[in-house]
């Protein structure tokens, strides 16, 4: 059996002689642990739900060439903690609204990580397991991406 040490600051879990490091597997693992998961065959009236936000991480390429779920939001990963953080100066209003924010990308492992850091940063949060490819799979709507104006 591996031995395990946990940072004291965190109290996440890294195999012991890994420097502290940790591993992708495990940072799905423990963000999985942390937030709700929603199921593709549960989330089908989630883009009409008014309590709710479908946010999409995925790289606006990924949007350009599949399309998206109808009124979700994109927020590309990569900006998503200062889009999120009201201190920050490219904070984005939408996530200031008092609603669950369900993230999702392609299959769901970005989405579960993007979902619990912005858990950690104050939203209440969600994401849908299987991701976009599941609920195409599924048949539900897909729209085409609205380019921004400007």
């Amino acid at each position: 059996m591996t031995e395990v040490k946990r940072d004291r600051g965190t109290g996440s879990a890294a195999p012991a002689g890994s420097g502290g490091k940790t591993t992708l597997e495990r940072m799905i693992a423990e963000a999985r642990a942390r937030i709700e998961e929603i199921p593709v065959a549960e989330a089908a009236g989630l883009p009409d739900d008014p309590a709710v936000q479908l946010i999409d991480i995925r790289d606006v390429r990924e949007l350009d060439r599949d399309g998206m779920i109808p009124n979700a939001y994109h927020a590309p990963r990569g900006m998503l903690e200062f889009w999120i953080d009201r201190a920050s100066p490219y904070a984005r209003d939408i996530f200031a609204q008092d609603r669950k924010f369900v993230f999702y990308c392609a299959g769901g492992l970005r989405s579960v990580l993007a979902a619990d850091v912005a858990q950690r940063l104050g939203l209440r949060v969600a994401h849908i397991t299987e991701g976009f490819a599941g609920w195409k799979e599924a048949g539900h709507p897909v729209v085409p991406r609205q380019k921004k104006k400007g």
